[in-house]
């Protein structure tokens, strides 16, 4: 009688193994889901963050060619005045 009892307890533990498998399976599979969906949330953010700044640096620079046009030799005279400094920080180094 004892030998029953083991073998329908062995039976029971291999169809638990079984359950146990499935659902680890089944929460990996969420798991990815979810993992890919937040990546598609930050790749979209990233993308939107790129365009934003690509923006404003082109309209930075059109800013800058705009002094520059209307005001060449300021404009000459302060880049000159850059390239002092950095040379100087440069000879110091």
């Amino acid at each position: 009688m004892s030998r029953m009892g083991d073998a329908n307890t062995g039976q029971n533990i291999g169809e638990q193994a079984q359950q146990v498998g499935q659902n680890l399976r089944d929460l990996g599979g969420q798991v990815r889901d979810a993992a890919r969906e937040k990546y598609g949330q930050l790749s979209d953010q990233a993308q939107q963050y790129y365009e934003q700044g690509r923006q404003v640096a082109h309209e930075w620079e059109e800013g800058l060619e705009t002094y520059i046009q209307e005001k060449p030799l300021q404009s000459v005279l302060i880049a000159a005045g850059v390239g002092m400094l950095i040379g100087l920080l440069w000879k110091r180094s």
